[in-house]
């Protein structure tokens, strides 16, 4: 196994970057995510409130402010799992602080070959690879600068940017299948 390093050591980059900062999201569900009151009242039927004064949203204001720009892309099963289905109900919120925020169906993903596991690509030079354990937490992370790892992270973001669709499209869709 690489050398890890704690989460904590790369969040400069979010606030460092110069033009994007691209999030590949390929898991079921987060730990972090279950663990919070957030999700807890979602599972109870309670839609989240968007969260503008979010240090996220905040953050990601500025960047767009001063030109940059975050977007990621969600895997999701079909039907999505509960985890999926909290992450679209909350995109609203980084939406509306400038995020680019899409989902594609985990069978499109997989028949594309796109990395199985979570990233952030900045400035498509810099890749940060998510060690992600069983149970969903976030364990630690690689950082690696140049070579064919952050190409083909290159690769995967320019392939699944213009097939994925937006979130509240999708999130629309399965609020009234439900």
């Amino acid at each position: 196994m690489p050398a890890l390093i704690p989460f904590g050591e790369i969040t400069h980059l979010f606030e460092d970057f110069k033009r994007t900062a691209w999030r590949l999201e390929t898991r079921r569900g987060y730990a972090a995510d279950r663990a919070g009151a957030r999700y807890q009242a979602f599972m109870r039927g309670v839609d989240p409130e968007p969260e503008p004064d979010h240090p996220w949203n905040v953050n990601v204001r500025i960047r767009a402010e001063q030109g940059g720009r975050f977007s990621r892309v969600r895997i999701i099963d079909e039907p999505p799992t509960d985890g999926q289905r909290f992450l679209m109900a909350t995109a609203a919120g980084n939406t509306a602080a400038g995020e680019d925020i899409r989902v594609l169906p985990r069978g499109e993903a997989e028949r594309l070959g796109i990395p199985d596991f979570d990233l952030w690509l900045f400035d498509s030079r810099t890749l940060v690879r998510m060690h992600i354990d069983d149970s969903d937490s976030t364990v630690g992370v690689e950082l690696i600068e140049g070579g064919p790892e952050v190409l083909a992270a290159c690769r995967a973001r320019d392939v699944l940017m213009p097939l994925a669709l937006p979130t509240a499209e999708v999130w629309a869709q399965v609020r009234s299948s439900a």
